[in-house]
């Protein structure tokens, strides 16, 4: 195996377990790179294809979700008819993600013209700037910008705005948590373009925003034409034609830092394993006023409504993670078939109501997974058929809000899970789960030697060097009192 495949695999091999992960290390140092030549002998050249290979294979996995491999928003652009200067379009936004919805303040929706269009009128949503009309003479149209902007409307708009899955305020649901709410649309009238196939331009340079960055789209394709078919389900009509342009989520464009982490315990030891210290940034008030408050100021209704407040900008509680979500994981019960976990999830955002939030985790044992109380649940398999990861969600009228930071700001539940004799145990940090995501971003877990361990289990071996370290001093200090 060459020095660069070697690399490769040990990247491939990042996901595995502890164990097999060192297993993998072990073969690697012992095998690939004792037969590799000294980097020293690289040509520049092999040096630098090993850095493009490494930092292009980095760029291009942020986007793909290993649990949602499918997940994406569709953009749908169907001309429905045409007009004396261009045409009139419904334009449909599916929510193909199994598990990441768009929360409030909603989605935004941009693309460039590729010639002097502009739209005439709009149903179901509004551009949010009108631009310089200044051209027209007599009908000013909605929106004359090179490059629209174009929001949801608001609940409650009157019946003549409003077209079907519109006036949501830009929230749409995941796939699976709610699939009837999982789509928006609005029509608009485009002038100044083409009248027919042969002559009208697509749209191009598609952003999607929901709210913040996150999302790339790919470029506008023509594909066949939608067919629509009536309420009796008699008859089909199409559209005259369909552009259609495809959206992909990246947590790393999203968000530099993490925004939510894992915390572990267990029944069997007393010790609770809290997040990472600094893992979504390390509380400054000195050097960044405002960056957190603390539960008990006597500040904090004014540091809530304070700046920021209207740009949902993230006022968290002072703690040593400084995430707005944590997610805790309590091994809790041991029984002779069975066993059970309490999961809670607390909220330290004091500006931000948390409404249809989802928890998504991956364990082995889900495939045994016998009751889960107070929480929705879904089992996804995202590789087919093995079943280790599961979709957690609020029941309605009851959790589905986890509402701001404070005595109320948390939701918990409980999973009974059945033995498999073969595969349980409450060692190596079997128990607790592998990944979570809390609405569709992947949270930050401990690190694996700090699980807690059992109590017949040593705690972290000492490493060689600090062993012999620790011999010698104690033989030095027998030798000073004997002495």
């Amino acid at each position: 195996m060459s020095l660069l495949a070697s690399i490769l695999h040990f990247r491939r091999s990042a996901d595995l377990e502890p164990s097999t992960q060192t297993a993998v290390e072990m073969s690697l140092a012992s095998s690939s790179f004792a037969n590799a030549r000294p980097i020293t002998k690289l040509t520049p050249s092999a040096i630098f294809l090993v850095f493009f290979v490494l930092c292009s294979t980095l760029t291009s996995t942020e986007a793909y979700d290993s649990l949602d491999p499918n997940g994406n928003i569709t953009i749908k652009w169907d001309i429905m008819q045409w007009t004396t200067d261009g045409y009139v379009a419904l334009v449909m936004i599916y929510n193909y993600q199994q598990y990441r919805h768009i929360q409030a303040p909603g989605w935004t929706l941009g693309w460039a013209w590729e010639k002097k269009e502009v739209i005439w009128s709009m149903v179901g949503a509004q551009a949010t700037e009108q631009g310089d009309c200044s051209r027209f003479k007599e009908n000013i149209p909605h929106c004359c910008k090179k490059d629209p902007i174009v929001v949801d409307l608001l609940p409650g708009t009157p019946y003549n705005l409003q077209i079907a899955n519109c006036c949501k305020g830009g929230v749409m649901s995941s796939l699976v948590q709610d699939p009837g709410n999982a789509a928006s649309s609005f029509q608009l009238s485009v002038g100044s373009t083409g009248t027919s196939i042969k002559t009208v331009q697509a749209p191009k340079n598609f952003t999607f925003r929901a709210p913040g960055p996150g999302y790339t789209c790919g470029k506008t394709e023509a594909v066949e034409p939608s067919k629509f078919v009536s309420k009796d389900g008699r008859r089909k009509t199409q559209a005259l034609m369909t552009w259609k342009v495809t959206c992909t989520y990246s947590q790393f464009l999203s968000q530099k830092t993490p925004t939510c982490c894992v915390s572990l315990s267990s029944f069997y030891n007393d010790t609770i394993v809290n997040c990472p210290a600094c893992t979504c940034g390390c509380p400054n008030n000195l050097t960044q006023p405002g960056s957190c408050v603390e539960s008990n100021s006597p500040h904090l209704a004014s540091a809530i409504h304070g700046p920021g407040k209207s740009s949902f900008t993230p006022l968290v509680q002072c703690t040593s993670h400084m995430c707005p979500i944590r997610v805790h994981w309590h091994v809790k019960l041991n029984y002779r078939d069975y066993w059970r976990a309490k999961v809670t999830v607390t909220n330290f955002n004091y500006r931000m109501n948390y409404t249809q939030w989802n928890l998504v985790m991956q364990h082995p044992n889900f495939n045994n997974l016998t009751q889960i109380f107070s929480f929705n649940y879904k089992a996804l398999t995202p590789y087919g058929t093995i079943n280790d990861t599961a979709m957690m969600w609020g029941i309605k009228f009851y959790n589905e809000l986890l509402v701001v930071a404070g005595p109320m700001g948390n939701v918990q539940s409980e999973l009974l899970f059945r033995k498999d004799p073969l595969t349980f145990t409450f060692g190596k940090g079997w128990a607790f789960p592998r990944r979570v995501y809390f609405n569709g971003d992947n949270c930050v877990m401990p690190p694996p030697d700090a699980y807690p361990w059992l109590p017949n289990a040593s705690p972290l071996s000492k490493s060689p060097l600090v062993v012999s370290n620790m011999i010698f001093w104690a033989v030095l200090a027998c030798f000073i009192v004997y002495v």
